[in-house]
């Protein structure tokens, strides 16, 4: 066999899993124990005897497609990963193949050349000035912002939290992180930003919890109060984390104020933008990220709302300085002085070997437009606030907030437990995949409205396979 045969059997039994989801011929999950799968798809053997090719490689791709979740299926509302357009997976197939990893522009200059691309026409979604593409005209203009694409948005959080250390405590590289420096977020941060406490040396005690309103959104006016607090401790901010949006309940921060706020106090603003940013293409929503602009940096996702495979996060800064001075290495074998027609990327992220993320992007940019991508966008946005609207009204449903982004929270009557019951009940049976958060205290269904597929009358299905699941429930509890 060849790489045009097996491809061409790859390409077969993709496009017939991709039409299998979409008309729904296929359960959207179907999750079999580990060693169940493990024997079947036959792992061992073809480690043993490799022959994992033509009709074996049929067989295989068979087995291991049905193992999948299907993102496809217009059922799916489980997490905030992108239905992927087919440019993108056709760019991560490109980019295996050629295996240009890009910390130096010599071992990948046009992918160098697209991340920049690309890393500029985000820079300019966000207000920020964009890099020039003439590197020497980059050196004589200081003002223009910068930025990384990474495998994942928690990357990006925790290399803008270097960024914002470094600003704060230069001498923390050399001589490790002083004792004094706090963060300042708000409880729904997302978990990676805790992490990135832990990780950087400053503890996860070093978070001063910022008070939020009854939807979860920083109050502005209380900002004042927790600066206080931490300087009357003989503590330094290190930074403001934001949400745009929040991971749970999707509700966007009041970034003008916060902005204006930080700014006044000189205190870095990064803004966790991983889901929400893609408003940014949007007249219609670009709102709720007013005032972004004032952020020293944002995080911003391609593979949830920019519909490219994962993994393709950007850390966007505001001055492309800070960026790169936020690493300090020696590799010979790397940085020296060379003739060089580009850009090194290398030290502005963790990442040596770093795949072409920028190509994924690009050729979903490519295919769709920014006109594509911003319909998507509305259209995911506008469709969450009809199922809201359609579940608010039912009697015996209830919603945690009104939706602001493609993100909904909602549960029927009855206790945290039932809740997580119907939801394994619906796995179980292979059909709306869900996912379940806890908000104020109270656990309630999630969905997140992700596929171009999803229509409505999912929604409406689902209200009462959950009502089916629910008496089943109910009787259940009764018997005992």
């Amino acid at each position: 066999m060849s790489f045009i045969s097996d491809a061409e059997i790859v390409a077969g039994v993709l496009n017939t899993f991709h039409e299998d989801s979409v008309s729904a011929r296929r359960p959207v999950i179907n999750q079999e124990p580990l060693e169940l799968i493990v024997g079947r798809l036959g792992l061992a053997d073809y480690v043993r005897d490799g022959g994992l090719t033509g009709e074996s490689l049929t067989d295989f791709l068979n087995k291991y497609l049905a193992t999948a979740t299907s993102l496809y299926h217009p059922e799916y509302m489980g997490h905030q990963v992108a239905v992927p357009h087919y440019s993108g997976a056709l760019a991560s197939l490109i980019d295996g193949f050629m295996a240009n990893p890009m910390a130096i522009y010599e071992m990948g200059p046009g992918a160098t050349s697209i991340e920049y691309f690309v890393i500029n026409w985000m820079l300019q979604k966000v207000g920020w000035q964009p890099a020039p593409l003439n590197r020497a005209r980059s050196a004589e203009n200081n003002a223009h912002g910068g930025g990384i694409l990474t495998h994942g948005g928690s990357l990006a959080n925790l290399t803008a939290l270097i960024v914002a250390r470094n600003q704060v405590a230069p001498e923390a590289w050399e001589l490790g992180v002083p004792n004094d420096l706090v963060l300042l977020a708000p409880a729904a941060a997302h978990y990676s930003i805790a992490r990135a406490a832990g990780i950087l040396g400053i503890g996860q005690n070093a978070i001063c919890e910022l008070e939020v309103d009854a939807r979860g959104a920083i109050i502005p006016e209380k900002l004042a109060v927790a600066y206080e607090r931490v300087q009357n401790d003989g503590k330094r901010p290190m930074a403001v984390v934001a949400n745009a949006c929040q991971t749970a309940v999707g509700i966007y921060d009041p970034l003008k104020e916060i902005g204006e706020f930080c700014n006044d106090h000189h205190v870095w603003l990064h803004v966790d933008g991983a889901h929400g940013a893609s408003a940014l293409l949007s007249d219609k929503y670009r709102h709720y990220l007013e005032g972004v602009e004032r952020a020293d940096s944002l995080a911003w996702d391609a593979h949830k709302m920019l519909r490219t495979p994962a993994v393709c996060a950007a850390l966007l800064v505001r001055d492309d300085r800070t960026l790169d001075t936020a690493f300090q290495q020696q590799a010979s074998y790397l940085f020296h002085d060379k003739e060089q027609p580009g850009i090194d990327l290398g030290h502005r992220t963790f990442e040596c070997t770093k795949a072409a993320l920028g190509l994924r992007l690009f050729m979903v940019l490519g295919a769709l437009g920014e006109r594509g991508l911003a319909d998507y966008v509305e259209r995911e946005y506008d469709l969450t606030l009809q199922a809201y609207e359609y579940i608010y009204a039912q009697g015996d449903f209830e919603c945690a907030v009104r939706p602001e982004s493609n993100i909904l929270c909602f549960r029927i009557a009855g206790s945290d437990q039932k809740q997580l019951r119907i939801r394994d009940a619906l796995i179980a049976q292979g059909r709306f995949y869900l996912s379940s958060t806890s908000f104020r205290g109270r656990r309630y269904l999630r969905m997140v409205i992700m596929n171009p597929e999803t229509r409505l009358e999912h929604v409406r299905h689902l209200v009462e396979k959950i009502r089916q699941i629910a008496e089943i429930v109910d009787a259940e509890q009764g018997m005992r």
